[in-house]
């Protein structure tokens, strides 16, 4: 009996390993991933701090939704390709200009 629980446990264990293996590597995008939350944080540091006024802070918002879906765009077929990357890098440094522009502008209450 104990032979049997090994075996289906075994089994459970190489259909997990599987599963990880179909997801396409082509897919991970931890750096895009992690500069969206840094990108996100500066936006919520700046509504904090009164540096972005409601109406900045809704447009900044909407270009990280943008983005994001793009992202989704890109990993639907299962692969990110570099062209793709490439795309939401530039996406990206142009959202990371527009927030610093915007938290150093004259408008808010932060100056």
């Amino acid at each position: 009996m104990q032979t049997s629980h090994l075996i289906t446990a075994a089994l459970l264990s190489l259909a997990g390993v599987a599963a990880l293996a179909q997801t396409a590597p082509g897919t991970h995008t931890p750096r895009i991933d992690q500069r969206q939350a840094n990108q996100e944080q500066r936006i919520d540091q700046g509504v904090a701090s009164g540096a972005l006024t409601a109406r900045e802070t809704h447009r900044l918002s909407h270009q990280q939704s943008v983005i994001d879906k793009a992202e989704n765009r890109a990993k639907a077929d299962g692969s990110v390709s570099t062209q793709e990357r490439k795309r939401l890098t530039h996406m990206q440094n142009h959202a990371s200009r527009s927030i610093y522009r915007q938290k150093h502008d004259r408008q808010g209450g932060g100056h």
